[in-house]
């Protein structure tokens, strides 16, 4: 009897091999990060764990044999979900491997922020002992987390270490521990104004595409700062560095933008309130590791049981 194939377009570590092997009786492993490695095997492969461009040109065909596709990132906007969708293939995301990086990256971006830690590192560079102004405090003051996932339930979590209120934004306006007041989508505008800071944690979606725009940014305090590890495309740049020129808002601090890499001409560079980071707020050591321990192998017993992966299944409807 022909094995059924598992294709993993990532390089593992031995200890998850083995991992992925114990529970893989009876299936073909490929594993490795190389094109030439698994691609001569997609037509065959039944679940393919990260996803590369390769496979909407090989993976696709009519005598494919895809089920189940894990992607390797949170976010899946990139992917070619209507297609994936008409085929009737699985799609589960990496939801949830970030918590703690992302978390750790966003209360970095608003301890520098307010502590002008970018202001005096620019100083140290150029010999400068000057004050620069440093007043603020993160203690105390109210953080809107939109979009409370596992991202946001962990900044969440963390800002309750500081003292900080806590306003929560999620499609279904339940309540969270950690989360002292949580609205809908609909009452962005009535959360802004209350916020010192305002973190963005949502994926891109036809409805969160350009939710951040002028109206928004005007409903910002002159005093908040702006934290986006979300998608670029979430905020209207042309508006944002409106409004941090302008003085609408304090400050940012930005990991994604509408067009990556940022290029060298791009004004937020020049920027002094604007701290940039390269979209690299969810790197972690232990990255792999949690896709495949906290869930790619959960859902792969359920799928060899014949049952449909449920960990991160994502809903086409809402492409999330």
């Amino acid at each position: 009897m022909k094995q059924r194939k598992l294709v993993i377009t990532q390089n593992l570590e031995e200890r998850l091999v083995h991992s992925l092997k114990s529970v893989a009786e009876g299936w073909e492993l490929i594993i490795g990060k190389e094109p030439e490695v698994w691609q001569e095997h997609l037509r065959d492969a039944e679940i393919i764990a990260g996803w590369k461009k390769e496979i909407a040109a090989f993976g696709f065909g009519a005598d494919s044999k895809l089920k189940w596709l894990q992607a390797w990132s949170a976010g899946v906007n990139n992917l070619p979900l209507a297609e994936l969708e008409s085929k009737g293939i699985h799609l589960t995301s990496a939801n949830g491997v970030h918590a703690f990086p992302i978390s750790e990256t966003i209360f970095a971006l608003m301890l520098a922020l307010t502590r002008k830690i970018h202001t005096y590192v620019k100083n140290q560079q150029s010999k400068t002992w000057h004050h620069s102004g440093l007043k603020l405090e993160l203690h105390g003051k109210t953080v809107g987390i939109i979009g409370v996932g596992a991202i946001g339930k962990e900044t969440a979590k963390i800002a309750k270490a500081f003292g900080m209120k806590v306003l929560g934004i999620r499609h279904s306006g339940a309540a969270e521990e950690f989360v002292d007041e949580m609205y809908t989508t609909e009452k962005l505008n009535e959360v802004l104004p209350q916020c010192d800071y305002v973190v963005i944690t949502l994926p891109l979606t036809k409805e969160t595409h350009h939710l951040f725009g002028a109206e928004q940014f005007n409903l910002m305090k002159p005093s908040s700062f702006f934290i986006n590890i979300g998608r670029g495309e979430i905020a209207v740049e042309e508006e944002l560095i409106k409004a941090l020129t302008e003085g609408k808002i304090a400050g940012a601090g930005l990991d994604v933008f509408e067009k990556e890499p940022l290029s060298e001409d791009h004004p937020l560079w020049d920027l002094e309130n604007v701290i940039i980071t390269p979209h690299t707020a969810g790197s972690t050591e232990n990255y792999n590791q949690r896709v495949i321990e906290d869930i790619f192998i959960p859902n792969f017993k359920k799928y060899n049981e014949g049952q449909i992966p449920s960990i991160n299944l994502v809903d086409y409807r809402k492409g999330y």
